[in-house]
């Protein structure tokens, strides 16, 4: 599977991923189903569901049996904590980015594509019940600081050996906060993060 050729084959419908953050992200997962690691697919903020749908053709495209589940509050962005205090960052505040779970779900009807698990809820609202039991592939895309935490909470005690967490926004000097968590976290585990693009990348 030529993972360039499928991004150029398909639009991408938001301006909130690029196609180079976009072959990271497809790489990573290609790996973790070629590798057979265990589990299911989260993806915690999807906004209109841009990389929940390449996420879907390459499953297809693998013949994987995995599942995708996605989680949004569909309410936009929370407020900031001091955390998250930017001078570059004054644009993202609470209630921007607000998308539908209706227009998320016509995304993949549009796409020829079925609809994967969609579960409205602040990312603190959520319990591991609310999640698969095993994850091998997790896509953080929470822009602050509490939403990478409540994700990271929610998906740490579930990634499978040999799976894989990719944060957003994760050399984004806007959004401080979103680092601020991975390396807490990442102290905390001993964990090795590496970067590439934007993004935060943590194979365990």
């Amino acid at each position: 599977m030529d993972i360039k050729k499928l991004i150029g084959k398909h639009q991408l419908i938001s301006k909130q991923i690029r196609a180079d953050e976009l072959f990271v992200l497809l790489s990573e997962l290609k790996n973790v189903v070629t590798n057979q690691v265990q589990g299911d697919l989260v993806e915690l903020g999807c906004y209109e569901g841009t990389s929940a749908l390449f996420f879907t053709r390459l499953l297809n495209d693998l013949k994987s049996d995995k599942k995708l589940w996605l989680y949004d509050s569909f309410e936009g962005l929370p407020e900031k904590t001091s955390e998250d205090d930017s001078a570059a960052g004054v644009a993202f505040k609470g209630g921007e980015l607000k998308a539908s779970k209706a227009r998320l779900a016509k995304n993949f009807v549009k796409a020829g594509l079925k609809i994967p698990e969609i579960k409205r809820a602040w990312f603190y609202e959520l319990d591991p019940s609310d999640l698969p039991d095993q994850v091998c592939f997790a896509f953080l895309d929470g822009d602050f600081y509490e939403s990478i935490v409540d994700s990271l909470k929610l998906v740490v005690p579930l990634i499978a050996k040999g799976g894989v967490i990719l944060v957003d926004d994760y050399q984004n000097l806007a959004l401080p906060g979103v680092a601020k968590a991975v390396n807490e976290y990442a102290e905390r585990y001993d964990w090795k993060v590496q970067t590439q693009k934007s993004l935060a990348v943590i194979r365990m």
